[in-house]
């Protein structure tokens, strides 16, 4: 059986302000930085074979502190990237709303049939993210991982290792340094885990849970 930890990034002054990310590389805020060293504790008394993440600071500077606590190397892995949102990237969550109300709607209603102006589909990043999850599986038999990444990425990742389509993405959370835990054994995944932020307990005012 090889199990792998899926979990998203910390919090960014972005996911806190609700402005569309995507490629821009936000870094972690002072929140999120906490958040990450918590998830590193999450971690360090496991037996962990191997860290990759996305090329984004966000997830980078997540996976190095897990990768701290356990002395270990983070691998970047281009497939964990977050989705492109095009056009979108930088601005507010309500000023799209305001400039493009038809387009959002159907990104809330419809994101599976959505290609955002200048952006991917759900389809395009479940593609890519899922040639990344197969692909670190059959490097690493029989081991355990973490793989680092973004609430979009996460979310169609979990849609397909559950088998369903991404008109569910939205049944998905996925908040900031959440945990999921997949496992690959007999030809099939089990979904163990899902949106685990028990780590962040002791950040008490300062957790955020915010899907984002």
């Amino acid at each position: 059986m090889t199990s792998i930890y899926l979990v998203r990034h910390g919090q960014t002054a972005w996911n806190k302000e609700e402005i569309f990310r995507g490629r821009t590389d936000i870094p972690l805020d002072e929140t999120g930085l906490k958040q990450a060293e918590l998830a590193g504790k999450y971690f360090e008394q496991m037996k962990i074979d191997g860290i990759y993440s996305s090329p984004l600071s966000r997830a980078l500077q997540t996976a190095h502190q897990i990768a701290r606590f356990l002395r270990m190397e983070v691998q970047s892995l281009d497939g964990l990237i977050d989705m492109s949102f095009g056009s979108w990237e930088g601005h507010a969550h309500q000023e799209i709303k305001e400039i493009d109300p038809e387009a959002y709607r159907r990104w809330r209603e419809e994101p599976h049939l959505v290609r955002l102006p200048g952006g991917e589909t759900l389809d395009d990043v479940r593609k890519r993210a899922m040639a990344s999850l197969e692909g670190v599986i059959e490097r690493h038999p029989e081991q355990t991982l973490v793989l680092v990444s973004h609430r979009v990425v996460n979310k169609v990742l979990l849609c397909g290792v559950l088998g369903i389509d991404n008109s569910h993405f939205w049944q998905i959370a996925q908040d900031t340094t959440a945990i999921n835990l997949i496992q690959f054994k007999r030809e099939r995944y089990v979904l163990s885990l899902m949106n685990e932020t028990c780590h962040l307990k002791a950040l008490k005012e300062e957790r955020i849970k915010v899907d984002f």
